[in-house]
């Protein structure tokens, strides 16, 4: 078995890459990759595809992603975590009242400017690489959505919050927002992905093989059976009757995802991906 789609749930203080050759050896499969990378101190749900599987990536429903993170008050750190620690303060205790307020506000589509110490590309280059050389950039603004955010338990200096969001999104700099709104310095000090769309697994499962079918936004053509042999070899068919759109065509052995265009001509999206 050279293809596999995996929720597996990564443990803190491993990066997303160590914790994936884990898993090749694991799974005795070399090729191998992940969707959504967790920080090395951040635990939970981490997708893994394996072989064929990683071509379906582009396609898979990966939204909202929810997360479950405690904000440390009056901690300052270079990285918005508990990796970077410069600074521990006191600092007075928040109502409850007023960090829900302030949580609410934060709802909708927001434009940030993302950590430096994050997996984005400056000229060929991680940002957290050269946050760690101690090079000077700057890292353009960008969108996230949060869809929803709760507190979930206050325990001063200690705030935790569950959040939903968007691709793109980074809950470290969610954690900044609020405890700037609230006139204080603050740090992630723990971090966990519960899910990637509908994909998850949980700490006691640790890993869950996933049908890759049952996670792409597809509708699936039934009695397509006829042209398998021409599916099988990419070659052109004509689907009349059929709405323009991308489709799932499955068969005993592979499926593939196709594009119906309006005058019922089929481009292969991605083409005979092995059945598992």
């Amino acid at each position: 078995m050279e293809s596999l789609l995996v929720a597996a749930y990564k443990p803190p203080f491993i990066s997303s890459n160590a914790y994936l050759g884990q898993l090749k050896r694991h799974f005795g499969i070399k090729k191998g990759g992940y969707l959504g990378t967790l920080d090395p101190f951040a635990q939970g749900v981490l997708v893994v595809g394996f072989g064929s599987y990683t071509r379906l990536f582009p396609h898979l429903r990966k939204t909202p992603k929810v997360y479950r993170a405690t904000l440390w008050l009056g901690a300052k750190s270079l990285s918005l975590d508990i990796e970077n620690i410069t600074l521990v303060e006191c600092v007075k205790e928040q109502s409850k009242a007023h960090i829900s307020e302030i949580l609410e506000s934060l709802q909708g589509t927001l434009s940030y400017t993302p950590p430096k110490f994050s997996a984005r590309h400056i000229n060929g280059k991680r940002a957290y690489e050269l946050a760690r050389q101690g090079e000077e950039f700057e890292l353009s603004q960008t969108q996230m959505t949060i869809y929803d955010i709760k507190l979930l338990h206050y325990n001063h200096p200690f705030l935790h919050f569950e959040v939903s969001v968007s691709e793109g999104a980074y809950v470290r700099s969610i954690g900044a927002m609020i405890a700037e709104n609230l006139g204080v310095n603050g740090v992630l000090s723990h971090l966990e992905r519960v899910s990637e769309g509908e994909m998850s697994v949980s700490q006691t499962q640790g890993l869950k093989i996933l049908n890759p079918i049952e996670f792409l936004p597809y509708k699936r053509l039934e009695n397509m059976q006829k042209f398998y042999d021409d599916m099988y070899c990419g070659k052109k068919i004509l689907l009349k009757n059929i709405e323009k759109g991308k489709y799932i065509v499955c068969f005993d052995d592979f499926f593939s995802i196709i594009q119906v265009l309006s005058d019922g001509s089929v481009e292969y999206i991605v083409n005979r991906i092995e059945l598992c």
